[in-house]
């Protein structure tokens, strides 16, 4: 088998979290994908079929002191879908939950990271927000964000989630890590 990275798919409680089934099959053919989700993410999906599909358990909680990580190390991150609440807590540095922590540890362990932040076009107005993502970016975070496609007042507005933003993203990503370099 050819040479697969280690990515950690992290997803927070938001409607294209739905979509991740499909999303971690088809990457796990250049990917060795585990995915980690907050505690509301895990409510989209059935975590057992998603376990089949990448041969990783899902995670959504910290171990028990002392117990083994049941994950291969991480090569990268995408924090897709993030919401409004993970956003501003992860660059504020809060840890209160596994894929918070996975994601600080991330930017301080040099990691390549990507994220696609997903909420409502109201929240995405929030000063709170536009600092959280400066912050990120700041920190070295790939921040995949366009303000024009976000859920909105307007219920009439068809908007979709950029899934293959995200994986030209990986891609490059994989690329760099392929030939040696670093990404984030």
């Amino acid at each position: 088998m050819a040479w697969r990275p280690v990515l950690y798919l992290i997803a927070s409680g938001a409607a294209p979290a739905r979509e991740l089934p499909a999303v971690a099959a088809e990457l796990t053919g250049e990917w060795d994908t585990c995915v980690i989700t907050t505690p509301e993410g895990s409510r989209f999906f059935d975590t057992g079929r998603m376990a089949e599909l990448t041969g990783h358990p899902v995670r959504t909680s910290f171990k028990d002191p002392g117990a083994p990580d049941i994950l291969p190390a991480a090569s990268a991150f995408a924090a897709a879908p993030a919401t409004f609440n993970t956003i501003n807590k992860w660059a504020a540095g809060i840890s209160d939950t596994l894929a918070l922590g996975l994601l600080n540890e991330a930017i301080g362990l040099g990691r390549p990271i990507v994220t696609v932040p997903w909420l409502n076009a109201a929240l995405a107005r929030h000063p709170a927000f536009g600092h959280s993502v400066a912050i990120l970016r700041e920190c070295g975070v790939t921040v995949l964000l366009d303000e024009e496609n976000l859920p909105g007042d307007d219920e009439q507005r068809r908007v979709s989630f950029p899934w293959e933003q995200l994986r030209a993203e990986l891609a490059r990503i994989r690329v760099t890590l392929a030939s040696g370099g670093s990404s984030g």
